[in-house]
């Protein structure tokens, strides 16, 4: 969580607020291919697409 909250504060006094929204669908596109190496819930995210 520390890495978090540094790069959080980075963002805040550099005013890259641009980068948030990079960030944010790296985090998603990670959880979700995470998410797709259990079995049980891969046909659930399948039929997302």
């Amino acid at each position: 969580m520390e890495f978090f909250k540094e790069l959080f504060l980075f963002l805040r006094t550099r005013k890259k607020f641009w980068l948030l929204p990079l960030l944010i669908m790296l985090l998603l596109l990670t959880v979700l291919v995470v998410l797709t190496t259990v079995p049980a819930l891969a046909p659930f995210i399948y039929t997302l697409f």
